[in-house]
């Protein structure tokens, strides 16, 4: 029966399990329903679970002592979401918020370590889904310190259109509608400084505005301001 339904859930980040590994994930999950505005886990709670979304959309973020909000990921369909060290007691870093109204997968910490210490090829998968969660988090705190705000930008531009990109001849639409402030907060920018940067790239006709979505028109002047390693999707997304 898990195979069945396994083949109609998106696997999003978690593709990296084999088909037999991640119905193993399902048959442990717990399902809930999460609404929007409502929160998987706060900055500080025990990290004793995972979160498999299989419908809505989930941010995780982090608050400065300013009380500003930071966007660090934004999750969809087929993700799973969560701080997971198997056999030491840890606390979250991040807040994950719903943002759209979620049906969720929850999986229990002790129910992950069973599989760990039963399945040896389980064990190797759930290491490259840890491998790609550290090597995300790496490449989005280099595009946030080495090259300024315009490198930061212009790096969160190429991720949001490796997520939710659709080609249109040579541009590129990000079919999702974000605002300043939503950039802002995702770089650690002010949205005055955002609304400035993103004007001086639609000056050298870099993006377009089309139904108040954007439209990248020059990828390369963006990867260029923010030196792209032309990391693989599957990292280089928001």
């Amino acid at each position: 029966m898990s195979e069945i339904v396994s083949a109609t859930l998106p696997r999003g980040n978690t593709s990296c399990f084999t088909e037999q590994n991640f119905n193993r994930l399902l048959v442990t999950m717990k399902e809930k329903a999460y609404p929007e505005g409502t929160h998987l886990f706060w900055e500080g709670d025990f990290s004793d679970k995972l979160f498999y979304i299989k419908r809505g959309r989930v941010k995780l973020t982090k608050s400065t002592d300013e009380g500003k909000e930071l966007i660090l990921y934004m999750y969809g369909r087929g993700d799973m979401v969560g701080q997971a060290d198997p056999f030491f007691s840890t606390k979250h870093s991040f807040t994950a918020e719903v943002i759209e109204d979620a049906e969720i997968g929850v999986i229990e910490q002790k129910d992950l370590e069973i599989m760990i210490c039963q399945h040896c090829d389980f064990a190797i998968d759930f290491m490259k889904w840890m491998g790609i969660h550290h090597r995300l988090t790496q490449t989005k705190f280099r595009d946030l310190m080495m090259y300024g705000k315009p490198g930061a930008l212009c790096s969160t531009l190429i991720r949001l259109s490796n997520t939710y990109g659709e080609q249109h001849g040579d541009n590129i639409l990000i079919n999702k509608k974000i605002t300043h402030t939503d950039l802002s907060n995702m770089i650690g920018a002010t949205r005055e400084s955002v609304n400035r940067m993103l004007s001086d790239l639609r000056k050298k006709d870099a993006l377009e505005y089309e139904n108040g979505m954007i439209v990248i028109k020059d990828l390369v002047m963006l990867q260029d301001i923010c030196h792209c390693e032309l990391c693989p999707n599957e990292i280089c997304r928001i």
